[in-house]
């Protein structure tokens, strides 16, 4: 029996990420309907469903768009609000994001999500009351810890497998703990190697990512992310600094085809039914 393997969609704006928010000047076009609707095409070709991770921005202007992604079978979850990292917003912005998100999707769709994914991967030790406020709202299960260490996120000695974070340390194991915690996927070869979708996907020839999702497989689910931006080849290209620029647009004319071979050669569902929530 094949392992089932979480896809996940981060459904935001074009210059939602942490890389380009500040380069972005005027009135913009967010391109959100034509960048998702291929999207939904490819998993509808291979009878796949998946989550997605709602931008609250997304949905209180596009809620026609959550709609539609909600009645093709795909789970939705909460991407926050405004794609601040959880450090910008400190706690109590953090629980009005949720709140205000919440609201919108509950509108949307008639029921509460009950899974999230924190802007930019931000959830770690400085950041880890988001698990209160997360229970508190409603939600079981959460997907932003990434058990890696980057200049923009990381928790690089947390858990490889699914597991209960412990409030007092988020890469700790608390078999009482109630919130549970999908992080992003990872290999090891000696080191710890980020497989899990967006820039690795896109910078990764596919026969190595299809190598070592496999490998991982193994032993346990994998968690693959991408956003509707870095599959459309139309994206905006702006005068990013020479590492952002490479980190944002390197690979988006492949990112499609790599989201179809994932979908020939494994399984995929939403996170809560690989869950079993």
């Amino acid at each position: 029996m094949k392992i089932r393997n979480a896809l996940t969609i981060d459904l935001e704006y074009w210059y939602s990420p942490e890389l380009v928010r500040g380069f972005v000047v005027g009135n913009k076009d967010d391109l959100i309907m034509e960048m998702t609707k291929p999207m939904l095409g490819i998993l509808d070709e291979f009878g796949v469903s998946a989550t997605f991770f709602v931008l609250g921005e997304v949905a209180k202007k596009h809620p026609e768009l959550v709609e539609e992604v909600y009645e093709r079978g795909h789970e939705i979850g909460s991407h926050a609000y405004s794609h601040k990292t959880l450090y910008e917003l400190g706690k109590d912005k953090f629980e009005n994001e949720i709140n205000l998100s919440v609201q919108l999707l509950q509108h949307i769709i008639k029921e509460k999500p009950i899974g999230f994914r924190a802007p930019s991967f931000s959830v770690n030790n400085s950041t880890g009351w988001a698990f209160d406020v997360l229970e508190k709202h409603g939600f079981k299960y959460d997907s932003s810890i990434f058990p890696i260490r980057t200049k923009l996120y990381g928790v690089p000695n947390a858990p490889l497998h699914i597991y209960k974070p412990s409030a007092d340390d988020v890469a700790k194991e608390d078999p009482n703990g109630k919130m549970i915690e999908f992080p992003m996927t990872v290999s090891e070869f000696g080191k710890r190697i980020p497989i899990s979708g967006g820039f690795y996907l896109r910078a990764m020839p596919f026969w190595l990512s299809k190598s070592l999702l496999k490998k991982v497989n193994r032993t346990r689910a994998g968690m693959i992310y991408v956003h509707p931006w870095e599959t459309y080849s139309k994206t905006p290209r702006l005068k990013l600094p020479v590492s952002s620029r490479f980190i944002t647009y390197y690979g988006i004319g492949s990112a499609l085809n790599k989201l179809k071979g994932l979908l020939k050669n494994f399984d995929f569902a939403p996170v809560r039914e690989v869950l079993e929530l």
